[in-house]
């Protein structure tokens, strides 16, 4: 281990603790081994999950922390037995780095929900027993099977938020089979997650409304992101204009809401999929048992899904929403994510302002 005083082969931006407090910090990545890819971190994406284990939220934080999981950057070495990669190639790193690669959720290229638990890309223990570091730093070490092609004709700051943000929305409507063209679909919430399961219910033809608890959003979620109808979830009058409206509807809203005035909105046979965490989920059992409702949940997804999102993105055009920032500014923007002052996603950039 590293200490404070000793001088790494990789810096970073760390949390020293509870305070969140974000600060140069060195340390070592481990030597690259044989199936792994050495990658020159381009840019990072500013996540919800940074606060919450930079702040230690969940009781779990292992300082120093470095946080970020939504990486995009240059292959800068490749392991012996690599294939897939070569140097110079474009790559990104999502939410997790290992997984046991032997259950069946990781033989069928869904990691993410390995039975022994995928290893986080940050505050994760990883099989050797060390604390993984993320994307806040200048280069990581992975597996080559947690890296993912961006094809060279793809900005990597647009790359970087899909990582996270771009596959919590996309592996959940791809199960539900929300890419069916005429089909209709609800967003709630118009955050980092939000704003990309509108444009990925666009890309498949949906007829895509927002719900928002803010009216300042109205204008540019009409005009820049393509939606078809703007609601402003507390009129009750426009709820109840809508309802039996949508075949889908994708809940990315963290903070505590009801949820009986969305599932009324479904029509029979309809699904509402959850990916935020408020502290509750709360509705009556006649509004999901009478119509046939489904109501899900979902993370983030397995390597399979992601690089098909990743290649449906370039394919299509589709690119977030984002403000790029030095890392400098890290703690800034944590602070104006805390506020939802951004749209939609922050993105450090790494290679030009760490070092």
């Amino acid at each position: 281990m590293t200490s404070e005083s000793e001088k790494g082969n990789c810096i970073g931006y760390a949390a020293r603790d509870p305070s969140g407090v974000l600060s140069h910090y060195e340390f070592n990545r481990r030597a690259l081994g044989t199936d792994d890819v050495s990658i020159k971190i381009t840019h990072c994406g500013v996540c919800y999950a940074d606060v919450i284990w930079t702040r230690n939220k969940h009781g779990d934080s292992k300082y120093p922390l470095v946080p970020g999981h939504e990486i995009a950057g240059i292959v800068k070495e490749v392991g012996s037995n690599v294939q897939r990669f070569k140097v110079g190639d474009h790559v990104g790193v999502g939410t997790y780095v290992n997984s046991c690669r032997d259950c069946e959720y990781c033989n069928d290229g869904l990691e993410v929900q390995c039975v022994k638990g995928s290893v986080f890309t940050f505050n994760g223990v990883d099989a050797d027993g060390t604390i993984t570091k993320g994307g806040y730093s200048s280069h990581i070490v992975v597996h080559d099977r947690y890296c993912y092609k961006i094809p060279d004709n793809y900005p990597l700051a647009s790359a970087a938020p899909l990582l996270c943000a771009g596959i919590t929305v996309y592996a959940p409507m791809m199960r539900h089979k929300m890419n069916q063209p005429g089909k209709s679909l609800g967003v709630i919430g118009l955050g980092g997650l939000g704003h990309m399961a509108v444009k990925f219910g666009k890309a498949f033809g949906l007829n895509v409304t927002i719900f928002s608890t803010s009216i300042s959003k109205k204008e540019k979620a009409l005009r820049e992101l393509g939606a078809d109808k703007f609601v402003v979830s507390s009129d009750q009058e426009q709820m109840k204009g809508l309802v039996k409206s949508l075949d889908f509807i994708i809940d990315t809203a963290s903070g505590d809401h009801p949820f009986d005035p969305y599932m009324a909105l479904l029509k029979t046979g309809g699904a509402l999929v959850l990916v935020g965490f408020p502290s509750e989920v709360k509705f009556s059992p006649a509004n999901l048992n009478r119509g046939m409702k489904t109501v899900s949940g979902s993370i983030s997804g397995g390597t399979k899904d992601t690089q098909e999102m990743i290649d449906f993105c370039a394919a299509h055009g589709i690119h977030p929403m984002i403000e790029v920032i030095p890392i400098q500014y890290a703690n800034e923007a944590i602070n104006r994510l805390l506020k939802r002052d951004v749209k939609y996603r922050f993105v450090i950039d790494i290679e030009n302002s760490l070092k």
